[in-house]
């Protein structure tokens, strides 16, 4: 059930395999079917996740996509970014106790930079995954150290940019109370 998603004629390098799990027991279907089913996903997290059960169905779309071979890298992260979708217009009443007041500004200036930094280290990860290039190095060792320390780094910008995310947010909103959330 588990594959190498990177074949040993297209493998660029002794750890690109880039394993999945699949139930279904055929490359080429497993492939079209991890396409659509995360085509999907992207579709349902931009204009969906919002929705009253978004937050939910994205996660059984991620539990699909693991099961029809959308790769293993996925459970470190996906897990959590359901978890910030179904803070999606509610009170974040909890951030506003744990996060000081003075910090909410600049805490909130730092989202852009994070996700964008968050999500380079994640392409420069996949990129040393699938291709074990990185400038200056041989040793396959070394490398998929560089890729197992750019993915760590990658999981904590993602919790500081979650963090700084709804920092901006109760900056933005200063005045939503637990009665009210955001409109739609």
């Amino acid at each position: 059930m588990f594959i190498a998603a990177i074949g040993e004629a297209q493998k660029m390098w002794p750890y690109g395999d880039e394993y999945a799990f699949s139930l279904i027991p055929n490359f080429l279907v497993t492939g079209i079917a991890a396409m659509l089913v995360s085509l999907t996903s992207i579709v349902w997290s931009i204009g969906f996740a919002h929705k009253e059960r978004g937050s939910i169905i994205l996660f059984l779309l991620f539990i699909l996509l693991f099961l029809v071979g959308g790769g293993v890298a996925q459970v470190i992260f996906f897990p959590f970014i359901c978890w910030v979708s179904t803070r999606i217009n509610r009170p974040l009443n909890w951030w506003r106790k744990v996060l000081p007041a003075r910090m909410l500004k600049s805490l909130g200036k730092l989202w852009p930079w994070c996700l964008a930094l968050g999500s380079l280290l994640f392409v420069f990860a996949l990129q040393i995954a699938i291709t074990g290039f990185v400038p200056g190095m041989s040793d396959p060792e070394k490398i998929l150290s560089v890729t197992m320390v750019c993915l760590g780094l990658e999981a904590i910008i993602l919790t500081l940019t979650f963090i700084s995310g709804f920092a901006r947010d109760i900056g933005m909103r200063p005045d939503l109370t637990t009665d009210q959330t955001l409109a739609s």
